[in-house]
């Protein structure tokens, strides 16, 4: 038995840990800004005009602010649809309503910090499952006032996992270091994604684990991320996010 606990230990200490520890002390020697207020929050530059033709749905994230920032991203969900020449952007935050329209540009820094491209959809799918969007968006539960925490959920990460998994054509997970994402209602939950292709099961978003073509192998705990994408070869690293192979060669 105490072989088995230290070997467990060890385990814990090398996924865990480590990683946590190491981008921790990365995140602790950059410039970051002192409070919300000097952040940057005017937009990035990396979506397209809006002028172009067609639709489209983008999945964004970016690296939150303070000692968070350290383990967990910020997302939004964008769209733009067929005809129109401005883009939507929907993200959850933790003041007042929660659920924002158009609260800040589309493609905004997150507290000084640049976003990246979780997933992108346009054209004629784009215009397919925007409708799908619109009503995951209109029939998220937690929507209203006094509806947000920030962890272990439902938060940011929350709102958008809840439209990914309510629109599985996106066809994504967000990044493992979404914290939040995997937040469930109750004490356990286990969910079976729409299409079958994912299996999730949470301790109240504390503990758990998710398997499927769509997530492959992960192992939550304390709402950081280990595990192995198989679609898409990456290694799912606790507060840095994924590592695929095309990054390693």
């Amino acid at each position: 038995m105490f072989q088995i606990l230290k070997g467990t230990f060890a385990v814990f200490v090398v996924v865990f840990l480590l990683p946590v520890a190491a981008t921790s002390a990365w995140w602790a020697m950059l410039d970051r800004p002192a409070s919300w207020r000097a952040a940057n929050w005017q937009s990035s530059g990396v979506l397209p005009p809006a002028q172009a033709p067609g639709a489209a749905i983008h999945v964004l994230a970016a690296r939150t602010g303070g000692l968070k920032g350290a383990l967990a991203v910020h997302s939004w969900i964008v769209i733009k649809r067929p005809g129109e020449a401005n883009y939507e952007r929907y993200d959850k935050v933790g003041w007042g309503m929660p659920i924002r329209r158009n609260g800040y540009p589309a493609d905004a820094h997150w507290y000084s910090n640049r976003p990246f491209f979780v997933h992108s959809i346009t054209g004629e799918e784009a215009e397919r499952l925007i409708p799908q969007v619109e009503a995951a968006i209109a029939d998220y539960p937690w929507r209203n006032n006094g509806g947000y925490r920030i962890w272990p959920g439902p938060n940011s990460n929350s709102f958008v996992a809840h439209v990914l998994r309510e629109v599985p054509g996106i066809g994504i997970r967000l990044p493992p270091n979404a914290t939040g994402r995997d937040y469930a209602p109750g004490f356990a939950s286990v969910r079976l994604a729409p299409d079958r292709r994912d299996l999730h099961v949470t301790l109240g978003g504390l503990a758990g684990f998710a398997l499927g073509a769509r997530s492959g192998l992960e192992v939550h705990l304390l709402g950081v991320v280990a595990g192995v994408d198989f679609v898409n070869p990456a290694l799912k690293v606790p507060a840095l996010g994924s590592i695929g192979v095309a990054d390693i060669w």
